[in-house]
C-alpha cells in the first residue's frame, strides 16, 4: 500500500486426571482458538492503532513500515547516557513485540530512527518539555522532541504502532504532534498495608513509563508499618517495620531507576494520624498509648502536637528520608485525624483550651504549619490530604483531592496548588470507565448526591458531608491553572504483592489517558477497545497482571486451572470496599481475609464481558455477523459451571463460589435461550427475576450500601455479562 490513502482517527466512543483431563484441556484450547478465528471474522479486531493516551493530535496513512531487523538509532542535539538507556529499552521492547530476536545495543539495521532532541533544564520537573512530534512513512522514522522527556512519550507511542507481520514486524504510518494536558501524572501506591517487593515496584515504573505517567506517590507509613530504613531513629526499623522495609540503597536505586524512565518519586510519610507503627517505637510522641494489637488503635493512633519533642523528632525523620528522596515535593499525609486522640488526652485538651484553638481541626491547621516551615527549611515543597484546609494553612500547601471533587474547587478558591485524586481509587474496584469519565477540572464529577449521603450517614456518620457533591461548586480559569494533575491511588487492605499488577492496570492507563489527552476524548467503547490491546502490550514487555492470574488460579485448582480463570474472566470483584472483610475471630483465634479467592483472580474489568456486551448490542442492533460469537461465548460460559463444581469439590475457597458459577451457566443459558428465539411469557419471567438480582448486587455495591439488608453477591463476585444478556432478551 502507499503512504496516499489518509484516515484520520477520534475515538469514539476435582481435577480431572490423565488422558480424560489432557482431552479436556486440548478442547479447551481449541475453543479458545476457535474463539479468536470467530471475533476476527466478526470484525471485533482492532480498527485502528490502539494509542493510550491518545495523542493531542494524530493522522494515520494507509501502510506501514517494515522493519525485520529492528531500528538503528541516529541523534540530533543533547543525546545523553540516559537516552541511550531508553532508546536500549525500547530496541529491546520492539523486539518482544514484533516478535524478533533482540538486537545486540549496537547492531545496524536498515530501518532508520531519527531522533532531534531539545535540551531541557527542568527535565524531571513539574516544568519538564514533554512535547514530541513523531512521523513514520516510507522514509523511516522521525522523532522530534522539546526535551528528554518528549523523546520517553515519543519512543512509547511508537511502540504502540508496532504490530507483528507474518515475515517481519511492521510500523504504522502516521503523523503526530503531542503533548500532555497536565503535567503531574501519577499513581499513589500503599505499601505500608502490604509490602511491596522492588522488584515489583520496578515492574510498574516500566509500565508507567509505556502510559506517560511521571509521579509514583509512594505512602511510605501507616498504622501497619514503617518502611524505609532510618539509621537516625532506628527502632522505625526494628520495631515498626515489623521486619519489611526498603534499605536507604535500595531507595536510591529505585528513585535512579524511576529517573531513567522519566518519573519522579514522591514519598508520603503520614502525619499526625495514621502513625500507630511510628509511635509503636516511640510511644513517648503518642497522644494515646500504643496498644499492640489493637486493631482500633493502628487505624486511628496519632502523634501528640502539643509535644515540642513531635516537632524535633519529624524534623530529624523528614530531613534524614528527603536526602532519599530528591523530588522538590514530600507528602506528609494529614488525612483522616480522630479527634478523640487529642480530646480525651487531657493534657492535650487543657493546651487547646489555654492557646484558644476551638476545635481540633484548628490544632492540626497549627501542626500543618509548623511542619510545612520544617519542609520548607529543608528545601522541600509540603503536600498534605484535602483534610487540611479545613483550617488555615499556608497558601502554598499542595492539596490532594480526595473525598470529593468539590475540594479541587475550595483548595484552588484559596489559593492552593491541587492534585486531583478523587474519582481515580482503584481500590474502589470500579471498572475502567467509572475513572475515565472523571476530569480533573470538574468539581461536580466525583462526590455522593444528596439522596445516597442520607442514606449512608447512619453507616458513615458525619464523614458524609466531606463525601456530598457541592452543587454550588464552581472552577475559574485562574482557578483551572492552579490543578497541576492527578494520582490514582491504591490502598492495598486486600491486594499482595502478587496482585499489584492486575490492580493496577490496564485501569491505570485509561486514567493516564485522563490525564494526558485532550478533555474531549471521552468515548468509553473505543478507550475499551484500546485498552485491551495496551494490556497486553504491557504483558507481553513485562507485566505479569496476566501471569500472576494465573499462578493464583492453578494454586486453587492445580492441574486445571481453566475453569477457575473462565469464572474470574466473566465477573468482577465486589465494589467501594464490599471486599473488604475485617478480621473476625474464630475457635482458633482471629481469622485474617486470605487474598487468595476467585474474587481477587477477577479483574475489576473483564475484558471478555466487556467484548460480549458489546457485541449484544450491536447484534440487536441488526449485526448478525457476531452471532455465531455470541454463542460460542455464551456456551463457554454455561459449560464452564460442570467444570468448575467438578474442580471445586474438596476445596473450600472454591466451593464457597459454586453459587456464582451456576449464576454465571444461568445468565449464560438464558442469552442463548434469547438468540435463539425461546422466549416465551414464563421464561421472560425467569429471566427478569435472574436479571434483577445481578442489578442489585451491583446497585449495592455501586452504593456502597452492602450490609446486613442486602446480601454480598455469592463468592463476593458481579455478574459481568448481565447487561449483554439483558439486551439480548429485550429486557432493556
Amino acid at each position: 500500500m502507499t503512504g496516499n490513502d489518509v484516515r484520520t482517527h477520534r475515538p469514539k466512543r476435582a481435577p480431572m486426571r490423565g488422558r480424560n483431563h489432557a482431552r479436556r484441556g486440548r478442547a479447551m484450547w481449541g475453543a479458545g482458538v476457535a474463539l479468536v478465528a470467530l471475533l476476527s471474522a466478526a470484525g471485533v479486531a482492532r480498527a485502528a492503532p490502539a494509542l493510550m493516551p491518545y495523542p493531542a493530535s494524530v493522522r494515520f496513512d494507509a501502510g506501514s513500515l517494515s522493519i525485520p531487523e529492528g531500528v538503528s538509532v541516529t541523534w540530533e542535539g543533547a543525546r545523553t547516557p540516559m537516552l541511550e538507556r531508553a532508546v536500549g529499552r525500547f530496541r529491546a521492547r520492539l523486539a518482544a513485540l514484533g516478535g524478533i530476536p533482540a538486537p545486540a545495543a549496537d547492531a545496524p539495521a536498515a530501518t532508520q530512527l531519527h531522533i532531534h532532541v531539545g535540551a531541557d533544564p527542568a527535565y524531571l520537573s513539574v516544568a519538564a518539555r514533554e512535547g514530541y512530534r513523531l512521523t513514520v512513512d516510507v522514509h523511516g522514522i522521525d522523532l522530534a522532541a522539546d526535551g528528554p522527556a518528549g523523546v520517553l512519550h515519543g519512543l512509547a507511542t511508537l511502540l504502540q504502532l508496532v504490530r507483528a507481520g507474518p515475515q517481519s514486524p511492521a510500523i504504522a504510518f502516521a503523523r503526530i504532534d503531542d503533548a500532555p494536558r497536565f503535567a503531574w501524572r501519577g499513581v499513589m501506591i500503599d505499601v505500608a498495608r502490604h509490602f511491596m517487593t522492588i522488584e515489583t515496584l520496578k515492574r510498574q515504573i516500566d509500565a508507567m513509563e509505556l502510559v506517560k505517567l511521571d509521579v509514583l506517590h509512594l505512602h511510605l507509613s501507616d498504622g501497619q508499618g514503617f518502611r524505609v530504613e532510618s539509621r537516625v531513629f532506628p527502632r522505625l526499623t526494628t520495631v515498626a517495620s515489623h521486619g519489611q522495609y526498603y534499605t536507604q540503597e535500595q531507595i536510591r536505586d529505585l528513585v535512579a531507576y524511576a529517573a531513567d524512565r522519566g518519573i519522579r518519586i514522591v514519598p508520603e510519610f503520614d502525619t499526625p494520624g495514621h502513625a500507630f507503627a511510628l509511635l509503636l517505637a516511640y510511644p513517648d510522641l503518642a497522644s494515646q498509648p500504643p496498644a499492640p494489637g489493637d486493631r482500633h488503635q493502628v487505624n486511628v493512633a496519632a502523634i501528640d502536637p502539643t509535644l515540642e519533642g513531635s516537632y524535633r523528632f519529624l524534623r530529624r525523620l523528614y530531613g534524614e528520608m528527603g536526602h532519599l528522596f530528591p523530588d522538590p515535593y514530600f507528602h506528609a499525609g494529614g488525612d483522616e485525624v480522630s479527634a478523640t486522640q487529642w480530646t480525651k488526652n487531657a493534657a492535650i485538651a487543657a493546651f487547646m483550651r489555654q492557646n484558644g484553638f476551638a476545635t481540633p481541626q484548628q490544632l492540626q491547621a497549627a501542626f500543618t504549619a509548623r511542619i510545612q516551615k520544617i519542609l520548607h527549611d529543608q528545601g522541600k515543597i509540603m503536600m498534605g490530604w484535602d483534610e487540611i484546609t479545613e483550617a488555615a494553612i499556608p497558601g502554598n500547601v499542595v492539596i490532594e483531592a480526595w473525598r470529593g471533587s468539590k475540594f479541587i474547587a475550595s483548595a484552588t478558591r484559596a489559593g492552593h496548588p491541587v492534585v486531583v485524586s478523587a474519582g481515580y481509587y482503584l481500590d474502589l474496584l470500579q471498572p475502567a470507565s467509572e475513572h475515565y469519565l472523571v476530569d480533573p477540572l470538574d468539581p461536580q464529577a466525583n462526590g455522593l448526591t444528596p439522596e445516597l449521603a442520607e442514606k449512608l450517614r447512619p453507616k458513615l456518620g458525619a464523614m458524609v458531608d466531606a463525601l456530598k457533591l457541592d452543587p454550588s461548586a464552581t472552577m475559574s480559569p485562574a482557578q483551572d491553572r492552579l490543578v497541576m494533575g492527578g494520582e490514582a491511588p491504591l490502598w492495598t487492605e486486600v491486594v499482595t504483592d502478587e496482585m499489584l499488577d492486575a490492580r493496577l492496570w490496564p485501569r491505570s492507563a485509561a486514567i493516564a489517558e485522563r490525564f494526558w489527552s485532550p478533555a474531549s476524548v471521552r468515548d468509553v467503547p473505543d478507550m475499551y477497545r484500546r485498552l485491551a490491546v495496551v494490556q497486553d502490550e504491557l504483558c507481553v514487555t513485562g507485566l505479569q497482571a496476566q501471569a500472576n492470574r494465573y499462578r493464583m488460579a492453578a494454586r486453587l485448582s492445580p492441574g486445571n486451572a481453566g475453569p477457575v480463570l473462565t469464572l474470574a474472566d466473566a465477573t468482577s470483584p465486589i465494589r467501594h470496599y464490599g471486599h473488604n472483610h475485617p478480621v473476625s475471630h474464630g475457635p482458633n483465634g482471629p481469622v485474617v481475609q486470605q487474598m487468595n479467592t476467585p474474587s481477587d483472580i477477577a479483574a475489576p474489568d473483564s475484558a471478555g464481558a466487556e467484548r460480549f456486551n458489546d457485541l449484544a448490542r450491536r447484534y440487536v442492533a441488526g449485526d448478525r455477523s457476531v452471532r455465531p460469537v455470541l454463542e460460542a461465548m455464551l456456551t463457554r460460559w454455561r459449560d464452564n459451571d460442570a467444570a468448575f463444581q467438578a474442580v471445586s469439590a474438596g476445596r473450600p475457597i472454591l466451593e464457597d463460589a459454586r453459587p456464582a458459577s451456576q449464576e454465571l451457566k444461568a445468565l449464560a443459558q438464558a442469552g442463548l435461550d434469547a438468540l435463539a428465539g425461546r422466549n416465551g411469557k414464563d421464561w421472560r419471567a425467569v429471566t427478569g427475576a435472574l436479571l434483577a438480582r445481578q442489578d442489585q448486587a451491583v446497585a449495592a455495591s455501586a452504593n456502597m450500601v452492602v450490609s446486613h439488608t442486602v446480601a454480598q453477591p455469592p463468592a463476593d463476585l458481579l455478574q459481568d455479562i448481565t447487561p449483554g444478556v439483558r439486551t439480548l432478551a429485550g429486557l432493556d
